[in-house]
């Protein structure tokens, strides 16, 4: 069974060549993030996940996290490798220093982010939330909440949830029931939870869930909702732990993967109520929780590339040992990675891997810009496109990963349905990323219909505006590209004007999307690695080959989608229930 390595030198050529590290480094505060030193990072990350992390990635899958007595025990290693991670500082990377963070770039910690989850996603999957839970408390938190919490928060010796929906709601918000009752200046919270990843663990001090629930007079529906933090234990004045609060975790699901990761039901309040502390005002709880969710939806997105490139890795490292038939001109036994089929298999899941990584990384940078930039108008633009995309990052780069994983469990042949091979684990592992933080039939309902029709497409057109100028600056022709650009700015209008097909075509216009803004950014990568072939040939020419198979593959698929998505109008929306 293959280890992991982490791609450092993809993951700096994609930061630097394709989300351009060059102007995040420029922003107020980052002058002093310099190429060597994100280099050095991202080496020592790699270490971390690939010495530490990726080890317990098998293992923990095997053993899971089960509930014993009242308590989530995480398999054998998991505490060691926290403790590791949390003393490393890898959790407070992009948050600020006044609470404990090193203010480093969104681009830099998304990187780093993706060597977590493709080591072991199980064990990302608990600082992703945590990371989450921060930028909500910084966006929304009083000072009292914020003294009081993101210091172990972003130090990691806290861990943070996110409890949104319940049994008789799924992804229907509206119909959350979980009731908060005043008591002083506080709350009493109690109703079940679903769904909370690691809801409960051994391996901090303490969890500080984020909580959905309704005062006693709340209007109904999402108006009505408001949110709490509700602490494991309580923590006195002083900053140091109390009392146990009044929840628990009432089971764990037993799940197609991510089998270490403890996805609990959440109890609350089954005496007194758990205790409470509002965030911001009454009734406007759905509203804060967008931000720690759509931090969420780009972390779940990055998900995607991670376990890409996790089984592209395994899968490549098994084509190239295995022994089976005759390539062309061979005298003997070959190695399957010699074989046109297999060969066109490992390109695709790696040209794929790269796309995925290039939007994931690039909204990460406007990212960095949307927060530093010192223009408001630039500002502005580069949160525009983040808004826009949000919901592309999550749905496009976890179907990816999907793509990708089953790619990786078909090149390995028979022994990749065998467990023991490890390439099944990154497909089942990969399969809930496309259902996380909303499924993605939910995303592409958001991009089409909030993003794109709302506000008569003004967002999508001012990104292919920038798409059209970055590829008129471009030496060389790119025929493909500019068809598929062409399709999205038609399709894109179509959808303007007729809104009533928007959502019935809602999917395959999220997948034009994704092909065309990560076609266009592969294409700029290609620019600069024909720039700098000299220096490294090899890479430059599996750099070379990864645009070839997206501008032939996958490129010519977006004028297909445009016009599929035009013939079938509001066809689908049109068939009734029994029609299905």
């Amino acid at each position: 069974m293959s280890g992991y390595h982490a791609p450092v030198e993809e993951m700096m050529f994609t930061a630097a060549h394709v989300a351009d590290l060059g102007s995040v480094q420029s922003l107020p505060g980052y002058e002093d993030v310099s190429t060597d030193l994100v280099q050095q990072i991202l080496d020592e990350a790699g270490k971390l996940g690939s010495d530490i992390l990726a080890p317990l990635n098998a293992s923990g899958d095997r053993e899971g996290s089960v509930l014993e007595n009242g308590t989530v025990r995480t398999p054998a290693g998991f505490i060691e490798a926290y403790q590791s991670f949390i003393e490393g500082g890898w959790n407070g990377m992009p948050f600020p220093e006044d609470v404990g963070g090193q203010d480093l770039p969104w681009l830099v910690a998304t990187a780093a982010s993706e060597i977590w989850h493709s080591a072991n996603m199980s064990f990302g999957l608990c600082p992703m939330l945590t990371g989450s839970a921060i930028e909500l408390l910084l966006s929304h938190g009083s000072d009292d909440l914020k003294a009081t919490y993101l210091p172990n928060l972003v130090a990691g010796t806290w861990t943070g949830t996110m409890n949104l929906t319940e049994p008789q709601a799924g992804s229907d918000l509206s119909q959350v029931r979980a009731k908060a009752t005043p008591d002083g200046d506080d709350y009493r919270i109690s109703g079940q939870k679903i769904f909370i990843t690691y809801g409960d663990h051994d391996m901090a001090e303490n969890i500080v869930h984020m909580v959905l629930a309704r005062t006693p007079d709340a209007p109904p529906g999402v108006k009505g909702i408001s949110l709490f933090v509700v602490p494991k234990f309580l923590v006195n004045a002083d900053g140091t732990l109390g009392d146990r609060n009044d929840l628990r975790a009432g089971s764990l699901e037993h799940k197609l993967g991510i089998n270490a990761s403890p996805t609990a039901v959440m109890l609350f309040g089954e005496n007194d109520g758990a205790v409470g502390y509002l965030v911001g005002e009454e009734n406007r709880g759905l509203e804060y929780m967008f931000t720690m969710m759509n931090n969420a939806r780009l972390a779940v997105g990055l998900e995607g590339v991670a376990i890409a490139e996790r089984a592209y890795q395994r899968a490549r490292a098994y084509a190239a040992e295995r022994l089976q038939g005759r390539a062309e001109d061979s005298k003997g036994p070959a190695a399957i990675i010699e074989h046109a089929d297999v060969k066109r298999m490992l390109l695709a899941m790696r040209s794929q891997t790269e796309a995925a990584r290039s939007l994931a990384y690039w909204v990460a940078g406007q990212l960095d810009a949307a927060k530093r930039h010192p223009n408001a108008d630039a500002r502005a633009e580069a949160q525009s496109f983040v808004d826009l995309l949000t919901p592309v990052v999550k749905a496009w780069c976890t179907d990816t990963g999907v793509a990708v994983a089953d790619l990786g469990v078909q090149v390995h042949g028979g022994m990749g349905y065998v467990e023991e091979t490890g390439a099944a684990q990154h497909l089942r592992d990969a399969r809930i990323a496309p259902i996380y933080e909303g499924t993605n039939g939910i995303q592409a309902l958001d991009l089409a219909g909030r993003k794109v029709v709302r506000d008569g497409g003004a967002a999508m057109m001012a990104l292919i505006s920038r798409m059209r100028a970055s590829i008129s600056e471009m030496p060389t022709t790119h025929a493909k590209l500019n068809a598929a650009v062409d399709a999205l700015e038609a399709t894109t209008a179509y959808l303007v004007e007729s809104p009533g097909a928007a959502a019935a075509n809602a999917v395959p216009y999220l997948r034009l999307t994704g092909i065309t803004v990560a076609g266009w950014l592969m294409v700029r990568g290609y620019e600069s690695a024909k720039i700098s072939q000299a220096d490294n040939p090899a890479f430059s020419a599996r750099k070379i080959a990864s645009v070839r198979y997206v501008a032939r593959f996958l490129l010519p698929e977006v004028p297909m989608l445009a016009s599929v998505i035009k013939d079938a109008g509001t066809m689908i929306a049109d068939c009734s229930a029994d029609d299905v």
